[in-house]
């Protein structure tokens, strides 16, 4: 209904005032309320978890991981924040940029374990050209199984591993399990990819 669309007008001063003398930014800023709006009707879609996640990154120039991971097939980075930077890892490298040189740095949520951000090698089915895509860095089964535990899984060029249970996940194949026991595939945030800005909002 019109209701769950609706952004209530307490969201804006939060998130407006750096943007307001920039009308690039403005644009970015509603494309990332739309999505947050969007993002409400996670439940009926079965693509998409109901874990809060949220990131925007209006430049990924800053994190040449980042870049890479946004704009080469196959390539892959994990996001993972301490209380001081976040940490941009791919297969080349590790960019760190300090929490603060990040808009609205005090909204990010990095999901359960960190985040996988990349473009598989394949189109997914029903697209025509391969998207970026954004994935838990946590084991979804682990997770499910053991009662909410956490178990943050090693990124290796485009798989990730858990150590716990072993099970191998292909990013290439949308997340699904390709080694180990059966389970379910990781857990998939919403994303968009817009010119030079990245932004994951998941609730």
């Amino acid at each position: 209904g019109e209701g769950r669309w609706a952004i209530p007008a307490s969201a804006f001063p939060r998130f407006y005032h750096p943007y307001d003398s920039h009308p690039m930014k403005e644009r970015l800023l509603a494309t990332f309320m739309l999505l947050l709006g969007m993002v409400s009707c996670a439940e009926t879609d079965s693509l998409y978890c109901r874990i809060p996640a949220r990131l925007l990154v209006d430049n990924v120039y800053q994190a040449p991981a980042l870049y890479t991971a946004c704009n080469s097939l196959g390539e892959f980075c994990s996001v993972t924040m301490d209380g001081q930077k976040i940490y941009f890892k791919g297969s080349k490298e590790t960019s760190p940029i300090n929490l603060v040189a990040l808009n609205n740095y005090n909204t990010i949520l990095l999901g359960l374990g960190g985040l996988i951000i990349g473009k598989p090698s394949l189109p997914e089915i029903g697209k025509t050209e391969p998207q970026v895509v954004c994935f838990d860095l946590n084991c979804p089964n682990c997770y499910e199984q053991y009662g909410g535990i956490t178990k943050r899984m090693d990124l290796q060029g485009t798989t990730v591993r858990c150590r716990g249970c072993n099970r191998t996940y292909d990013l290439d194949g949308m997340g699904i399990v390709s080694k180990g026991e059966s389970g379910r595939p990781l857990f998939r945030y919403r994303v968009s990819y817009i010119g030079s800005a990245l932004v994951v909002a998941n609730r």
